[in-house]
Order: C-alpha cells, then structure tokens, then sequence
C-alpha cells in the first residue's frame, strides 16, 4: 500500500517516468522515508517500554562482579535493550567499574549498546527479512562478546585514568514505576527520539536515494562485492568517521545492498558507523589512556572485518 502511494505520488502526479534516474531516487526517498518513520514510531514506543525496567542503575546491579565469560554474554545481552550513546559513555564507564563491573564486561556492553540497535534490527527486519535481522543481531553480539573477552584477558585496567578508579557514583536504589508512569515514559522517549532523529533519518534516506536512483547497477557490486578482498577493510575505514545513528544509516544501507554491495561488507559498514564512531572516541579519551583506546577500537575493528569476510563468504 505505501509503495502504490508513493508510485502515485511520483509517477501520477509529478508525471515522472518510471525507469528514469529522478523518478526511481524520489520512488524510494518518498517509499522508505514513509515507512521508516511508521516503523521508528511502533518500535521505540514499544522498546521504551521495555528500557524503562532497564535503567543504568539496574543494569550495573546486574553485572556487578560477574565473572568473564558469563558477564561478557550478559552484558551484551543488556546492550541491546539499555539506553546507550556515545555522550553517556563516560559516565556509564565510570559507574560500571566503581560497582566491580570487569572491565571486559564494561566494555562488552559499551560495544553492544550502539551496535546491536533495537531501532536498526527493526528496520533491517522490515527492509530485507528476518535472516538478515537476525545475523546482524548474532554477529553484533559475537563482536561485543568476543572484543570484551580479549579487551579483558590483555588486563589493561592499569590504562584507565587514575581519577576513574577514585571516583564514587553512589548507588541508589531503583523505585519500579507504575504502568502508566511507564506508558508515559514511552510516549515523551518516543516524540523526544524522534525529533533528534528525523534530520538524520532524512539525510540518510536522501542518500540512499541518491545511490538508489544514480549509482549504476555494477559498480558497487564490482568494486564493493565479495570478490573484492579489500571491500570489507575499506568499507571499515569509511565507516569510522562518520557519525549517525542506526536509523539515519540503513536506508544507505538498503540502497547500497540493491545495488549489489555484498552482505558482509554492508554489516561491516553499518557496524563501523554505530560502534566506532570518531566522536565516541573523543569521549572515550576522557577515561582511557591512548594504549586502551587503541586497544579498544583497534579490536572491534578487526573484529568487525572479520564478520564481514565470513558473511561474504557463507551467504
């Protein structure tokens, strides 16, 4: 039904032809910008919920002296559900450690959080199906899991700031809050998300529809399919400097894989973008000497590469 409204719109009214470069970008700018926004509503009214039984002071109780192994899976696991962005990351950090968090579980759950987006693990789903949605949740988490586990086992606390380690965040008790203290919560979240996100929803679909609409039907498949062995590296390397969040980047996401960009090579991409952004860096220094920040990106980023050569390998 949306796609026969936006066919309408574009081929009807604005008597464009079907087939042509401005008729296909604005098809799909006016298609996925509709749908997009339909989806991002339902879904983060619903996850608010969900984040609600899930403050910051929960989720540090919960992995408070957990050991490895176990506290990396849990502390992914609550990634994906805690409210997470790189301007709290300090401040989680900080709180995490002072409760005894591990620091390969902190930092499992630091991976997790921005990468494993319940936003985008929707989208994905509404835009290529459940087995796509579903490998970027698993290898999401496999990355969080396993750079946590190695992040942990090089026992690197000594390349934490030393006023980190001095620093007393206190410890509050939780009250749970009402159904409908609940439901409004989901409500203002929601229109409070939204109105950060829609600039960057809509840049995001404008460039998808740029590549949609222009990009010959080869190129990317030639120069960013699997028989590229520098495609996934590079698509990495790309990824790291810029800054969006997971709803701004998958219509770019859903073009460039029309366009035959390998599926690997997408997921490396898209998680570069979300899990190893350059503003998360400059934040991060605040709390990590140079050797662990290193450490940290220098990890997910091969971790990430890694996840890319298997998809384009397997499917």
């Amino acid at each position: 039904m949306l796609k026969n409204f936006a066919d309408y719109i574009v081929f009807n009214l604005f008597s464009l032809k079907p087939g042509s470069h401005l008729g296909e970008a604005l098809d799909f700018f006016i298609y996925d910008t509709i749908k997009i926004f339909l989806l991002l509503t339902l879904i983060i009214y619903l996850v608010a919920i969900i984040r609600s039984r899930f403050p910051p002071e929960k989720t540090r109780k919960i992995l408070s002296h957990k050991r490895e192994y176990v506290g990396n899976v849990m502390a992914a696991l609550l990634g994906i559900v805690t409210p997470f962005c790189s301007c709290s990351a300090v401040p989680l950090f900080i709180g995490f450690l002072e409760s005894g968090v591990p620091l390969g579980v902190t930092l499992s759950f630091l991976i997790s959080s921005p990468m494993v987006n319940e936003v985008a693990l929707v989208l994905l789903w509404g835009l290529f199906g459940w087995k796509i949605a579903l490998i970027y949740v698993g290898t999401g988490l496999l990355v969080a899991i396993i750079s946590g586990i190695i992040i942990g086992r090089l026992r690197m606390e000594k390349y934490v700031e030393d006023y980190v380690w001095e620093m007393q965040v206190g410890k509050s008790e939780v009250k749970e809050p009402s159904f409908r203290e609940t439901l409004y919560y989901a409500k203002d979240y929601t229109l409070g998300l939204l109105k950060k996100i829609w600039p960057y929803v809509l840049i995001g679909v404008g460039v998808g529809a740029f590549i949609h609409g222009y990009a010959p039907e080869d190129f990317l498949a030639k120069y960013a399919g699997k028989d590229n062995p520098f495609a996934v590296p590079l698509a990495v390397v790309v990824g790291v400097p810029l800054y969006s969040n997971a709803a701004g980047i998958i219509p770019i996401v859903h073009a460039l894989m029309e366009k035959g960009m390998a599926v690997g090579t997408v997921l490396a991409f898209m998680m570069a973008v979300t899990a190893l952004s350059f503003p998360e860096a400059v934040i991060l220094k605040n709390v990590m000497k140079n050797r662990l920040l290193a450490v940290f990106f220098g990890t997910v980023a091969i971790a990430i590469i890694m996840v890319g050569y298997l998809f384009n390998a397997i499917l």
